[in-house]
């Protein structure tokens, strides 16, 4: 296929469509105003179409989109801009993106791939702990201790030997199971394909793996298939002391029949890093002491951040001067 972008050989700024915003814009923009005018789309409430008039911008000389999932790119943002040849996000999962639109119109993705796989699998055995030996409800306990407030906190529960049952074996799930397999623990998955050089069990049904687990861990990527994935049904075939460990996206869970499952003493725990309609959280998790939430911050480590910096600003580098991408394995 023909190349269909121009790329400047002079000083002129690149222009670069920012929704979001990514984490990492500050540092980018601090770092590359010599290259880039940067387009806040994320900082205005008009449709694109207005907002890109106001800044006296042609949608036709718009190339690259940066962007994160807390805003869409839509396919009417795809067809808007028909000069558009790459999207990059700083996020794992794609979601935001109308893939069929970009494949289409020969739009190239490029998302953080596997690059968070070690970050995202220690915060899912650190919520994991956390759940089962209740330490976010003693650190709550310790806070109010006194003579008048005597123990109450019911027992915890030890992590060796525990049946986990993975969601999706990719890099991020890999390396969950590596780190389980120091407590000894006993290793299960779900994957779109068993894995042909994996030694671990294999279920091709859900719903039989969460009756074969104590503990589920998500960690596949959100879209169709594996929307709504665990479903009431799923959580009842864990049974009341069971625990669910979410490190992919929220709307893996059917979310309503969770608190459901939670309140009613039908699942024993669950340590949660993202939610269906973030940032908005069910307020009856917030009373639970077998419930440890955080704010989708599995890879918000300086570590994870200066890797997602270099990774960005190599691949808009890369497209500006032609240069092919490298792009990291993705997740399953």
């Amino acid at each position: 296929m023909a190349n269909k972008h121009k790329h400047n050989d002079n000083k002129e700024l690149q222009t670069l469509l920012v929704f979001g915003p990514p984490v990492i814009l500050p540092t980018l923009e601090a770092r590359n105003l010599h290259k880039y005018r940067f387009l806040k789309a994320f900082s205005s409430q008009l449709p694109l179409h207005q907002f890109l008039n106001m800044q006296n911008v042609d949608p036709s000389s718009i190339q690259a989109i940066l962007c994160n999932p807390l805003q869409q790119v839509s396919a009417d943002v795809i067809r808007l801009l028909p000069s558009l040849s790459i999207i990059v996000t700083n996020s794992v999962g794609t979601e935001h993106i109308d893939l069929s639109e970009c494949s289409r119109h020969g739009v190239q993705v490029v998302s953080a791939g596997a690059l968070f796989a070690e970050d995202v699998a220690d915060m899912a055995v650190g919520l994991l702990i956390d759940v089962m030996w209740k330490i976010s409800a003693a650190d709550r306990h310790v806070r109010k201790w006194g003579p008048s407030k005597p123990f109450n906190l019911s027992l915890g529960s030890k992590l060796e030997g525990k049946r986990v049952g993975i969601v999706g074996l990719g890099r991020i799930g890999g390396e969950v199971a590596k780190r389980l397999e120091a407590f000894d623990c006993r290793i299960m998955y779900h994957s779109r394909n068993k894995k042909p050089f994996v030694s671990y069990p294999f279920y091709s049904n859900v719903v039989e793996l969460a009756g074969k687990s104590d503990v589920l861990v998500l960690c596949c990527a959100l879209n169709e298939q594996t929307r709504h994935i665990i479903t009431k049904e799923v959580m009842l075939a864990l049974g009341k002391d069971g625990v669910i460990i979410n490190v992919g996206r929220g709307a893996l869970i059917d979310e309503k029949e969770l608190v459901w499952c939670l309140m009613e003493g039908e699942i024993g725990g669950a340590g949660l890093d993202v939610f269906e309609n973030e940032p908005n959280v069910p307020k009856e998790l917030f009373v639970l002491d077998n419930v440890v939430l955080t704010p989708h911050a599995a890879v918000d480590t300086q570590e994870s951040t200066n890797k997602i910096y270099e990774h960005v600003a190599a691949s808009l580098e890369a497209f500006f001067l032609s240069k092919p991408q490298i792009v990291p394995a993705m997740n399953d």
